[in-house]
């Protein structure tokens, strides 16, 4: 979804009113996936939303197995109305249908998600799960609110699956809690909402050199000696009128693609490697050109053509500062993937 929304006027909660309902499946999916990947909850989720279903919109397992109360339904219903007694009794009538007939087994958690939640008279009747219970068979019995008894009769059997049932395994989600759980996973967030993480500050460049700077410090070294036709040291150089401010400059672009590989490992693990292996790639021509007949000029020709790269396929391209590029260039020869002075 392609928006540039003010989210603070129009907050998710109001936005997943537009997707589709096959987009809100997805969005429930992406919920358990975080639940998943980042808390260890499940072992397998999917999709399964569609004709031959079973009234499974999404399968969430404990398991590789799908094994009794291992598992977890997701009953994904898109509405710009709460969900109440009429929408969700025929599918649950569905479920204990099938579980009767040995389709799947009986899940741990039956869980409601629906955009507007759940209507106050659901809502009070999940509260009471015997209640629950005893207002869903009589519907069913009666064929009631929205309940296809010739589609899915109650007969004996299905009656004992739905009486051995514990109610209060019927959840309803709500919203503002998916929201939340969905916002763990900060790509599929902006991706679908448009809202972007902060990057924070970067970390302040240390008025001493630190011990992981030596390898793109020694370059720049190197620079500074074949220019002024002598050899230094850095500490000459802290001192020098001529480089000084250079290599503070230097530096300061070193410590805001520190920032970006900060966040990047924070939020977007592995995006920052993949930013420098395209910026790599895009001056490596440069970086290699013959008529470079000195490290300056190499340094001044590479910083201004990595300044230029289009990277928006990265993920991290929202939050590029204007030293970033060029600060991988630095964090590039630091990995002494690139030098100054052949």
């Amino acid at each position: 979804m392609q928006q540039k929304i003010n989210t603070e006027k129009y907050p998710p909660s109001s936005l997943v009113l537009l997707l589709s309902p096959d987009e809100w499946e997805s969005f429930i999916e992406d919920c358990c996936r975080v639940l998943m990947h980042q808390d260890g909850k499940y072992k397998h989720v999917q999709q399964l939303g569609g004709a031959g279903d079973a009234g499974r919109d999404i399968e969430a397992r404990y398991t590789e197995q799908l094994l009794p109360r291992k598992w977890d339904l997701y009953q994904a219903k898109h509405y710009i109305s709460p969900v109440g007694e009429s929408t969700l009794y025929p599918e649950l009538s569905k479920v204990f249908y099938h579980i009767s007939k040995n389709t799947y087994p009986e899940p741990n958690y039956y869980y409601i998600c629906a955009p507007k939640n759940t209507t106050p008279s659901l809502h009070d009747l999940i509260a009471r799960p015997d209640s629950h219970k005893e207002e869903f068979l009589k519907s069913w019995k009666d064929g009631n609110k929205g309940v296809k008894k010739s589609q899915f009769p109650l007969t004996d059997e299905v009656e004992r699956v739905v009486n051995d049932f514990d109610f209060a395994r019927i959840k309803e989600y709500p919203i503002k809690d998916l929201i939340r759980v969905h916002s763990r996973d900060y790509e599929a967030h902006e991706a679908l909402f448009g809202i972007a993480k902060p990057r924070g500050e970067n970390p302040p460049t240390p008025t001493t050199p630190s011990s992981q700077e030596i390898k793109y410090i020694e370059e720049l070294l190197k620079i500074y000696e074949e220019h002024g036709g002598t050899p230094m040291t850095l500490e000459d150089v802290l001192v020098s009128m001529d480089y000084c401010d250079h290599l503070n400059g230097c530096r300061g672009e070193f410590y805001s693609a520190e920032g970006l590989k900060r966040f990047s490992r924070d939020v977007m693990p592995g995006e920052f490697e993949k930013l420098m292996d395209s910026v790599y790639v895009g001056i490596k021509r440069e970086s290699s050109n013959p008529r470079h007949r000195t490290g300056f000029d190499r340094l001044d020709a590479v910083l201004q053509t990595a300044t230029s790269l289009q990277v928006t396929d990265s993920p991290l391209y929202k939050r590029l500062l204007p030293a970033d590029l060029p600060g991988t260039c630095h964090q590039l020869v630091n990995e002494e993937k690139l030098k100054w002075v052949k």
